[in-house]
């Protein structure tokens, strides 16, 4: 699922060769598309939310947990609020196709073998916290923590594809306090800084044994480390939002998030280093969580049911390609991406089945960051259709307790290696052959939250 190592020289040489560095970062920056949202982003960030399909999130202020989606809306929350939860995340994503070898005389065979990966992305628990309090009629502040981006894959040792990369991890905790002023009953504003923590980890295993093509010596033997790399960095960033109230029955919010860039830094080992077992490298990659905006609408139909919208924007075009800086080594390319900017189109509905108890429902689509063109198996990017329900009830005057479901439809999406007129994956072609298959999966979410009116 990682560009796989790119060589200087032919196959006939490799004894030779300077293995170039691939960090298996591209992985990270693609599973957790077909998980959750495009990209290597998370929209789980309420069990409220989710209940809706996160359709109007901008424009809703349900609980202190508004604030990480427009902190602008912690104007329609009175006195000191707090909010807890988390949702699980299933992902079942599966790669299924075949792969041609590549021969010593540096063409591909006539011979292919299937090459099948299943439930290649880790499940996962997203936790998250908010608070809000009302400092007087005017001004409001909050805090948010909780995380909009991460993922976790692993691949099967018995998956002959491990040389492309066989596991990879990236988590990020955000802590984003959050101010709040209302200008008056029609128009709020608010805005915030986001300090995050990311880290992570990327690795790829030879899946054959690689023999010298003059002597038949086997020089890089099954299960060997080709490369592995783990690094973390800290950078901060910030959100700017405003709520517009049309009339007493509807609303619209706007968000924006500033991209934040990491360096990760670490190490690295492995032979594709050229280092001896154990031997480590130090080095960093640049990272960057692009930048984000969101369009919502609220609107109460009835006394009991409301509809909300929304339409989401990431910079996913911003991401062209990866760099990496590694020790006695400098800057290497690593490889080309192309990505393009996705968008997200959401729609819900609450109904307020009696002072207790609130039901939600919502459908979104939500297109993939990546088209058949440039889809690698580094990215297997698809588009994902949302169907969510969920439920609110309100256990005291106080205290409301919220669960919600999903389920993710994710299409079938073609993946063929190399991809026309790009040289980093014709490099890698004489270490792996090529690859023609496809992507599928499917997601399910399941979330709880706790919210406390003081």
């Amino acid at each position: 699922m990682i560009r796989g190592i790119e060589f200087q020289r032919t196959y006939r040489l490799m004894n030779k060769n300077k293995i170039t560095l691939s960090l298996v970062a591209a992985l990270t920056l693609g599973m957790s598309a077909n998980a959750m949202a495009a990209g290597f982003q998370l929209a789980e960030y309420s069990a409220t939310g989710l209940g809706r399909a996160f359709a109007g999130e901008a424009a809703m202020a349900d609980n202190a947990s508004a604030q990480f989606r427009n902190p602008a809306m912690m104007t329609y929350l009175e006195g000191t609020q707090i909010s807890t939860g988390a949702i699980y995340v299933d992902p079942n994503i599966d790669v299924e196709g075949e792969v041609t070898p590549h021969a010593a005389n540096g063409n591909t065979t006539n011979q292919s073998y299937q090459s099948n990966a299943k439930d290649i992305a880790n499940d996962a628990v997203i936790p998250n916290f908010y608070l809000s309090h009302q400092l007087n009629e005017k001004w409001v502040a909050g805090l948010a923590i909780a995380t909009n981006y991460g993922m976790e894959t692993e691949l099967p040792s018995d998956f002959k594809g491990t040389q492309f990369g066989n596991e990879a991890m990236v988590k990020s905790v955000e802590i984003n306090p959050n101010l709040a002023y209302k200008i008056n009953d029609q128009f709020s504003i608010g805005g915030g800084v986001r300090y995050v923590m990311g880290e992570g980890h990327f690795g790829a295993v030879s899946s054959a044994d690689i023999k010298h093509p003059l002597t038949g010596r086997i020089i890089i033997p099954t299960g060997t480390t080709l490369k592995y790399m783990e690094g973390d960095d800290t950078a901060w960033g910030w959100q700017l939002g405003t709520a517009w109230q049309i009339n007493q029955d509807n609303r619209i919010g706007i968000n924006y998030r500033s991209a934040v860039d990491f360096k990760l830094k670490g190490h690295a080992e492995g032979a594709a280093f050229k280092l001896a077992p154990g031997q480590k490298l130090n080095g960093s990659m640049a990272l960057s969580l692009p930048a984000t905006a969101e369009l919502a609408s609220y609107h109460q139909l009835t006394d009991k049911l409301a509809v909300h919208a929304s339409f989401n924007w990431t910079d996913w075009s911003s991401f062209e390609k990866l760099e990496a800086n590694i020790d006695t080594i400098g800057t290497v390319a690593i490889k080309e991406e192309n990505w393009e900017d996705n968008y997200r189109l959401a729609l819900g509905s609450t109904y307020q089945v009696d002072n207790k108890v609130t039901v939600r429902g919502g459908i979104a689509y939500d297109t993939s960051a990546v088209s058949d063109k440039n889809r690698t198996l580094t990215i297997p990017e698809t588009d994902r259709l949302w169907l969510s329900t969920g439920v609110g009830y309100k256990w005291s005057q106080n205290l409301t307790l919220d669960a919600a479901f999903t389920y993710i439809f994710a299409d079938d999406a073609p993946v063929n290696e190399p991809r026309s007129g790009i040289e980093s994956d014709k490099a890698s072609v004489p270490f792996g052959g090529t690859y023609q298959g496809k992507i599928t999966g499917n997601v399910w979410l399941v979330g709880v939250q706790a919210s406390y009116r003081f």
